[in-house]
């Protein structure tokens, strides 16, 4: 299929964006990189009058070390911050977690602010964003910036706490932690597709928060005291999280991975690029 006809402006400035929103409304949509867009608009799931591509924004593109967190623009590709040099020290779980997502055509073209607002359950951008208890910018013509926590940001399935005016100028990450481990890894069918289950952790000298993609209908973060019985905790967390059967894992199998992975990362050295043996046993 083919998208529903719609208009289309290319704003050069973040003012001119934000009024281009504000004026259309809950008739437009943001574009930007339109590696998860397109594929909606491709099956009318939904059907804009307006789309406003801000990828030509260059005030919105940019990556800054700010107090205590990472500033990631609007119109930033996933590849442009997957090759920020001090990304491994800064927001090390970022850059565990960046080579997973799709290849790296899609990388060239996604953004980090794009995927964030798209808030695909499996993705892993929301899921690090809500591990590390990071907040969402949102700007609109008038009034201070609204700043949105992770946990409160994502609301279900490809819903958000974004209002129609509003316009996501940035994400960010929270610096890494003196003392603090952070480790990421994923489950799916084949490297680059959405997760079946992802977990990421930062491990502290106190608790675990410990973050699961793709189970329930938004990234879920828990926080788990390091002296309690671990077993436990997870298999508590893997039942709270009202796994479903679709065609891809059984609602069985998604427990067992939060189980069996989750143990795995919080006790564990994990070698990212190993495919992890994760099988339920029969």
């Amino acid at each position: 299929m083919k998208p529903a006809a719609f208009d289309y402006y290319r704003p050069t400035t973040r003012r001119e964006a934000i009024e281009q929103l504000v004026e259309r409304g809950e008739d437009a949509r943001i574009i930007a990189g339109g590696q998860s867009l397109m594929a909606v608009l491709n099956m009318r799931l939904s059907q804009p009058r307006v789309l406003i591509d801000i990828s030509g924004v260059d005030e919105l593109r940019y990556i800054e070390r700010r107090d205590g967190y990472l500033a990631v623009g609007a119109a930033t590709t996933q590849a442009e911050l997957a090759e920020y040099a001090a990304l491994a020290d800064e927001v090390p779980l970022l850059a565990q977690m960046l080579p997973w997502i799709g290849h790296f055509q899609t990388r060239n073209r996604g953004t980090v602010c794009g995927s964030i607002a798209h808030a695909d359950p499996s993705a892993e951008l929301p899921l690090c964003l809500a591990t590390l208890g990071g907040e969402v910018v949102l700007e609109t013509k008038r009034g201070k910036p609204r700043r949105v926590t992770g946990d409160d940001f994502f609301q279900g399935i490809l819903t958000t706490a974004r209002r129609p005016h509003e316009l996501i100028t940035e994400v960010r990450f929270p610096l890494s932690k003196a003392g603090h481990r952070y480790r990421f890894q994923e489950v799916a069918m084949r490297h680059g597709d959405f997760a079946i289950v992802a977990l990421a952790v930062d491990i502290g000298e106190t608790e675990y928060h410990l973050g699961v993609g793709g189970v329930a209908d938004r990234p879920v973060v828990r926080r788990i005291p390091r002296d309690v019985d671990l077993d436990d905790a997870l298999n508590t967390l893997a039942w709270s999280l009202e796994a479903q059967d679709d065609i891809h894992a059984s609602a069985t199998y998604r427990r067992h991975l939060v189980r069996e992975m989750g143990r795995r990362l919080m006790t564990e050295e994990i070698v990212q690029e190993e495919t992890a043996d994760v099988r339920p046993a029969r």
